[in-house]
C-alpha cells in the first residue's frame, strides 16, 4: 500500500524540498504545497517509471565508486598536463569501440556515464543491437589496451553488480 502512494519516496522528498528552497521560505503554506508536488508527480508520472533494477552484488558499488572517483583524480591530472605541456598535433585522438559483455540497460548506461565522467574520454554512441560502445578518447597510443583497461576497471565491475 505504500509503495502505491509514495511510489519514490526519495524523489517525494528531494522535490518538496527543492520547491521549499525555489521558494526561498519556510512556511506552512509552501511546506504544504511543497509536499503536495513532491506526492503528486511521482505518483501521475510513476506509470513511465521503468522497472527497478536489481542489484546482484549491492556492496562493491562502494569499491566501484572508489575506482571512478580515483580514476577522475588522475585522469583530470593526465588532461592537465596534456592540455599545458603537449601541442594539439601531437595528441593521438580516436574512436575506439568497446564490445559489451552487459546485457543490462543499466549496465551499459552506467558504463557509458562512468567514461563520460572520467576526463579524456567520451561515449559517443551505443551500438543498434547494444553489444558496442563507441568511444573518443583525447590520447591513446594504444586502442587494445585503451579497451582492455575500461573493460577490467569498470565493466568487469559493473557486471558483478548488475549481472
Amino acid at each position: 500500500m505504500r509503495m502505491r502512494l509514495v511510489p519514490h519516496p526519495l524523489l517525494t522528498v528531494l522535490l518538496t524540498l527543492v520547491f521549499i528552497f525555489l521558494m526561498n521560505e519556510v512556511t506552512p503554506g509552501v511546506v504544504v504545497l511543497g509536499l503536495v508536488l513532491g506526492l503528486a508527480i511521482p505518483l501521475l508520472t510513476a506509470p513511465f517509471w521503468p522497472g527497478r533494477p536489481r542489484l546482484k552484488a549491492p556492496l562493491t558499488i562502494g569499491a566501484f565508486m572508489l575506482v571512478v572517483l580515483w580514476d577522475i583524480l588522475v585522469s583530470n591530472i593526465e588532461v592537465a598536463k596534456l592540455i599545458l605541456f603537449r601541442r594539439g598535433e601531437t595528441l593521438r585522438t580516436r574512436y575506439v569501440s568497446v564490445p559489451l559483455d552487459l546485457r543490462t540497460p543499466e549496465a551499459i548506461a552506467m558504463l557509458a556515464g562512468t567514461i563520460t565522467m572520467t576526463p579524456g574520454t567520451v561515449s559517443a554512441d551505443l551500438s543498434t543491437d547494444g553489444r558496442a560502445l563507441l568511444v573518443h578518447c583525447l590520447d591513446t597510443g594504444d586502442p587494445a589496451a585503451t579497451v582492455a583497461a575500461i573493460k577490467a576497471r569498470y565493466e568487469s565491475r559493473l557486471k558483478r553488480i548488475f549481472e
